[in-house]
């Protein structure tokens, strides 16, 4: 069964920078999407950023600030995320899935994720 465990979380003034990691264990040696979602309490689940072989896409509110990458091991993936600013704040999730993006960004699209890990940004 693959496991998803989030790290890097924490809190940071606007403008700032802090980096993500999400670690994949058991992952099988098939294609696999794996991506950041994000959540507020009574919101739903925000898409963020996605990765796979042959697409990396991001929302519109991260594009030119946050960067995902993986490494070459396919079992790590990195979010970093620079100029936070105050919206930024929430709990962010690692999730993947065992085909390719495909521009997939609704969370019930996929069925493995991590605990979660927060980021807080105060001005």
């Amino acid at each position: 069964q693959v496991q998803l465990v989030e790290s890097g979380g924490g809190s940071v003034q606007a403008g700032g920078s802090l980096t993500l990691s999400c670690a994949a264990s058991r992952l099988p040696p098939i294609t696999y999407c794996m991506g950041w979602f994000r959540q507020i309490p009574g919101k739903e689940r925000e898409w963020v950023a996605t990765i796979d072989d042959i697409s990396i896409t991001y929302a519109d509110s991260v594009k030119e600030r946050f960067v995902i990458s993986r490494d070459r091991a396919k079992t790590t993936i990195s979010l970093q995320m620079n100029n936070l600013e105050i919206e930024d704040t929430a709990m962010y999730y690692c999730a993947a899935k065992a085909s390719w993006c495909l521009g997939s960004l609704l969370s019930r699209n996929y069925n493995i994720w991590g605990q979660g890990t927060h980021v807080a940004v105060s001005s």
